[in-house]
C-alpha cells in the first residue's frame, strides 16, 4: 500500500476544498461590502448578516490552509513496532464477525474517504476517540468504537 499516494489524494482534495472556500469567502466579502447592504435603519441587518457570513468563510479558508499544510509536511513513515501506530499510519481493523475497516490516521480531514487497493480508506485524527485509542498500539491489539470491538490486523 502506497501511503504517499493516499497523502497526495488528501492534499488534492483539500486543495479543491480550499479553492471553493476562497471563492465563497470572496463572494461573501463582496456581499458584505456592497453598497446595497448598507443599513437603512436599525432593523436592517442584511449587511451585518453578510459580514458574519464573510467572517465565517474566512475562518473556513484558514482552517483548510492549516489542514493542507499539516498534510503536506506530514512524513509518512513505515510502521515501527516499538513506537506503535502514529500519525500517518494506515491501519486495517476487523471485527469478530469478519467485517473490516481501513483507517488512515492523519493530522486533519477526518471523515474523508479515499479509494485504495485495500478498499475504502477513511481518514481519522487523534482527536477522535478511536484515533486516540490507536496511538501507540500494534498488530493484534484491540480497540472499541461504541459497542463494536476491532482487532488490529495490519499497520503500515
Amino acid at each position: 500500500m502506497d501511503k504517499t499516494l493516499l497523502q497526495q489524494q488528501v492534499c488534492e482534495h483539500l486543495e479543491t476544498d480550499l479553492a471553493m472556500a476562497v471563492r465563497a469567502a470572496q463572494t461573501a466579502h463582496e456581499a458584505a461590502t456592497h453598497e446595497e447592504n448598507i443599513a437603512e435603519n436599525k432593523y436592517d441587518t442584511l449587511g451585518l448578516e453578510a459580514s458574519y457570513l464573510a467572517a465565517g468563510q474566512a475562518r473556513r479558508v484558514e482552517e483548510i490552509r492549516q489542514a493542507l499544510h499539516a498534510w503536506r509536511t506530514l512524513q509518512m513513515r513505515e510502521f515501527n513496532e516499538e513506537q506503535g501506530i502514529q500519525l500517518g499510519a494506515l491501519v486495517l481493523l476487523q471485527t469478530a464477525d469478519g467485517r473490516r475497516q481501513c483507517l488512515l490516521l492523519g493530522p486533519d480531514g477526518a471523515g474523508l474517504k479515499l479509494p485504495s487497493t485495500w478498499g475504502e480508506v477513511m481518514l481519522i485524527t487523534p482527536r477522535a476517540p478511536l484515533g486516540q485509542q490507536l496511538l501507540g498500539l500494534g498488530v493484534g491489539d484491540e480497540v472499541s468504537s461504541g459497542p463494536q470491538r476491532w482487532q488490529i490486523l495490519q499497520a503500515v
